[in-house]
């Protein structure tokens, strides 16, 4: 993609265009490609942003007033802001860009109409894996016109430089001018119904359920909190609503001819649910099928319309997962003894009387005096260990939620702004109360258990003002203390995150997919190889592999080859040349047959592997063979590999993905080839021995990882490999999700087990608890 554009379309863009569009403009084109119902248009590109900085000599005067802000001062981040937005609102857009804009505009409303739409910000450090502060830029509902357009991209601009954004900055470590803002602009969708949804519990953690909450009208008032959402819980294991929360809602905003406006929501419609149960299961399938493409937990945001069609409006990773919540919830009684303090803490909240309940949003228990705040003006009257009450934090409210014990809120559900800063903080948080401005009083001691969602009159008598749930093993588990026999390693594909999860208590990389690396390289290789290129996807694709070893080293990382489908790989910048269209590309030209058919490339995956370790010097990298139909397959790809010069060793394991039933019919004529282990793809193997397709909604309920005949199938294959004295690995879904699952694999006798790197700490307890077990049984 050039970086010289202004204009993108939804079509042209990827999840890996972040520094170009920005994570919501990433995600909305990655969405759009992936066949999601996104509403249309383009995004006005970070490149145009700079474009304008430069242009209008405004940098060296904005880097001149941010030498005023003062973290003791909240103030102070008003007044640099207030400077810098005059400036930046002053200053002409260059034509430039403005005629491009207006282009796209016509273009996205047709011949005959302006259309309204959407003017969103899309900054490039928002919205990424390690940050959750959403909404710090401005958004502008229902523009029409191309002059209002223009003004409203103007106003997002000059929104990277609001109070709040200007502090996360800073506290972030990023550099001011480092952040771009990228612009999608989008036709406004006539919401009758909008709402927000997480593809795990973001309170709990627990990946096996979905949370939807939903209000009438726009998704602005459930995201600033100031509406009470219905809230439903789905199980994705058998698509059932396991909690049904119905909220009474007084008042909408809708976006009737321009302005959004509140109204009075009819009488009649008041108490009733805001969408229908089959809608719900709609939505928690979708945000399924979101939660699998991009391989983590998603935030996503929808609307439907009059006639009830759902879109889904932006998505993005969930960043406050916390893994002590997940560890919390399993093992046995000893180990969910709590600390001293929570003990007591425990005990003396028993004899306290319950004043106020509300929604429990953020865990942990936190007590101190009460602090009213009615608007962010107020903020500066909030100290250090107060308890903030307020009928909705907004973006503004950051600086002083990062001071108090615990927060408060009359309004707002689990995905409001309160909510969702307060688990990233880790600071209690209770939402939904309805009355707590009114019931509770200034400098009032109060104490609040954000998981119960229950508020106490008085405080405690231990000096600690936030008490986090934990438990004695915990610890352990974060400082490597907790040893077990079985392994656990961890699946990933962004290299990005690679030095982060090699701190964590595991055992090294069970699974490393090539398909993200590759697709970051964005070329096909075949394409590559006719224009004498193939040195550079060579470098590129080892000096990505390298990260991951580098971090790991002397743990080992298991590269499973490439196992693009021929759709996927279309997808590539010169893929349609190359790939046939397929009608079932999950049973066709893919795995290891494209490897013997199309050996070249293979090869290239093969040079990089021996750079990483014979040039770099990394010898920690293993490789894996996937989708292998037969032992004869294995033998010509094991061949291909040894004739490259990359021959078994004690330092280089060759692996085979165990994914097809053929592979476990057969797989003792598959060891008998020669390898070192197996690894069970358990997500493709559930699918073909259940006949049903999981991203297929009309019968993905059909799948299920812990169903008798998929039980039958790991329990063979991990035996047969005991016996066989080689080790098995298993890398697919399921034990990140289901922790009866792990235990059953740890009686069978595996090796290791490979998990999403939110799941890790859980799983190292449950392997060491299932251990024990195994143990006490001899």
């Amino acid at each position: 993609m050039s970086a010289q554009k202004f204009i993108y379309w939804f079509s042209e863009i990827g999840k890996e265009d972040i520094p170009l569009v920005g994570g919501k403009g990433a995600n909305l084109g990655e969405m759009y490609n992936l066949g999601i119902s996104v509403p249309p248009g383009f995004v006005l590109s970070s490149y145009a942003y700079y474009f304008f900085l430069e242009k209008s000599g405004l940098k060296n005067k904005i880097k001149e007033i941010l030498t005023e802000t003062d973290k003791n001062r909240p103030e102070s981040y008003t007044a640099a802001s207030e400077k810098i937005k005059k400036l930046m609102l002053k200053a002409e857009i260059p034509k430039e860009i403005a005629q491009e804009v207006i282009r796209a505009y016509f273009k996205l409303g047709g011949v005959f109409h302006n259309p309204f739409v959407a003017v969103r910000s899309s900054a490039t450090a928002e919205d990424l894996p390690d940050a959750s502060f959403a909404g710090q830029q401005r958004t502008f509902l229902n523009v029409k016109g191309e002059t209002n357009v223009l003004e409203a991209v103007q106003e997002c601009w000059a929104s990277l430089f609001e109070p709040r954004a200007i502090f996360y900055r800073e506290e972030k470590g990023f550099n001011h001018f480092k952040v771009g803002l990228a612009i999608p602009v989008q036709k406004m969708v006539e919401s009758v119904v909008s709402g927000v949804m997480f593809t795990c519990d973001p309170v709990t953690s627990e990946k096996n359920k979905i949370v939807v909450e939903a209000i009438y009208g726009l998704g602005e008032m459930i995201v600033q909190g100031e509406a009470t959402p219905d809230h439903f819980v789905v199980d994705k294991n058998d698509w059932e609503i396991l909690q049904k929360v119905i909220s009474r809602q007084e008042i909408e905003l809708l976006g009737k001819k321009g302005t959004p406006k509140k109204f009075l929501v009819p009488s009649k419609l008041r108490e009733k649910q805001k969408i229908t149960d089959k809608e719900v299961i709609k939505l928690a399938k979708i945000g399924e099928k979101l939660h699998h493409h991009y391989f983590l937990a998603q935030d996503v945001e929808f609307a439907l319309d009059k006639k009830r069609n759902i879109y889904i409006v932006q998505t993005r990773p969930v960043t406050t997962l916390k893994e002590v919540s997940e560890v919390s919830s399993f093992g046995s009684a000893q180990d969910k003894e709590i600390s001293k303090e929570n003990k007591e803490a425990e005990r003396e909240i028993e004899e306290k009387k319950v004043i106020l309940k509300g929604a429990g949003a953020s865990p942990g228990i936190g007590w101190g005096n009460v602090v009213i705040i009615n608007s962010k003006k107020e903020i500066g009257k909030v100290k250090q260990g107060d308890v903030l009450v307020t009928s909705m934090t907004t973006p503004d409210f950051v600086p002083a939620m990062k001071k108090v014990s615990a927060i408060v809120t009359d309004k707002g559900g689990l995905t409001s702004h309160a909510a969702i800063v307060s688990r990233e903080l880790g600071v209690p948080c209770v939402v939904g109360t309805e009355k707590a401005t009114q019931v509770l009083k200034n400098n009032e001691t109060i104490t609040v258990d954000g998981g119960k969602g229950e508020i106490y009159k008085g405080g405690l008598k231990i000096k600690t003002k936030i008490l986090e749930p934990s438990n004695s093993s915990i610890a352990e588990i974060k400082q490597g203390l907790l040893k077990t026999a079985t392994k656990v390693y961890v699946n990933l594909a962004d290299y990005s995150l690679a030095k982060e999860v090699a701190q964590k208590n595991v055992d090294g990389v069970g699974l490393l997919r090539a398909e993200f690396m590759m697709a970051e390289i964005g070329v096909h290789p075949k394409k590559l190889l006719a224009e004498k290129k193939e040195k550079e996807f060579v470098e590129k694709l080892a000096e990505r592999i390298a990260i991951f070893c580098q971090a790991f080293n002397p743990r080992p990382v298991v590269y499973r080859a490439s196992d693009f489908k021929t759709n996927e790989y279309r997808n590539l910048k010169g893929g349609d040349l190359y790939e046939p269209k397929e009608a079932n590309p999950m049973l066709g030209f893919r795995g290891a047959f494209r490897y013997i058919v199309d050996e070249k490339v293979f090869n290239l995956e093969l040079e990089a592997i021996k750079k990483v370790r014979n040039k770099m010097g990394l010898k920690n990298l293993w490789l894996m063979i996937p989708f292998v139909r037969t032992p004869q397959e294995l033998l010509q790809v094991k061949k291909i590999v040894t004739s490259s010069g990359l021959v078994r060793s004690p330092s280089f394991h060759l692996w085979m993905m165990v994914e097809i039933p053929s592979n476990v019919i057969l797989l003792e004529e598959f060891l008998k080839v020669g390898i070192d282990g197996v690894s069970i793809g358990s997500n493709d193997l559930t699918m073909l021995i259940m006949g049903t397709d999981r991203d297929n909604s009309e019968v993905a309920s059909v799948f299920n990882e812990r169903n008798p005949a998929v039980l039958w199938a790991l329990e063979k294959t991990i035996k047969t490999c005991l016996k066989e004295k080689i080790t098995c690995s298993i890398c697919g879904q399921g034990p990140s999700e289901y922790p009866d699952l792990v235990e059953k694999l740890v009686e069978y006798g595996i090796t290791s087990i490979s998990v999403n790197p939110d799941a890790v700490e859980r799983t190292r307890e449950l392997v060491y608890h299932a251990e024990a077990k195994v143990i006490s049984k001899k």
